[in-house]
């Protein structure tokens, strides 16, 4: 009586099946895992507007005024976001924001900053998060659509 061999392994088909699945799991998961990746990316930016907009209140806190006329060693951070090259900030840690300040009208009063995505993954942000501002009255934008998470 002759024994049958069998085979200890994968066929052809089973390792193509286990393929396609992991291959479906992949495509699902990649845009969720970047969306979450931008997210706590998108901190920085906050973090850096937030601790600008704190350093332009002490400035309007003890002159009145956010600019500086006259007087360059008053206000640091409005000369470097003005008349310093190249006239923005960027954001600390890994650097995937410029900050900018602009002013409607004098004397400065009130300001927007203004945070620009950089940088990759950052400038690919679709649900419209790339650009995000902050007014000296505490405004947050933008503000997107409906079914879009917040960008704040």
């Amino acid at each position: 009586m002759k024994k049958r061999q069998t085979y200890l392994g994968f066929t052809l088909v089973e390792l193509m099946i286990t393929l396609a699945i992991v291959s479906i799991l992949a495509a699902v998961a990649y845009p969720s895992y970047m969306n979450t990746v931008r997210r706590s990316n998108r901190a920085e930016a906050k973090t850096e507007l937030m601790d600008i907009a704190q350093r332009l209140q002490r400035c309007y806190t003890a002159y009145g005024r956010f600019d500086d006329p006259g007087n360059l060693n008053r206000c640091t951070v409005y000369e470097q976001m003005t008349s310093i090259a190249p006239n923005y900030i960027t954001t600390r840690g890994r650097g995937f924001y410029r900050i900018t300040i602009t002013h409607p009208g004098l004397p400065a009063t009130s300001y927007t900053l203004t945070a620009t995505a950089n940088l990759a993954p950052q400038t690919l942000d679709v649900n419209g998060c790339n650009v995000l501002t902050l007014t000296s009255t505490g405004i947050q934008g933008p503000v997107p659509a409906a079914p879009l998470p917040p960008c704040w």
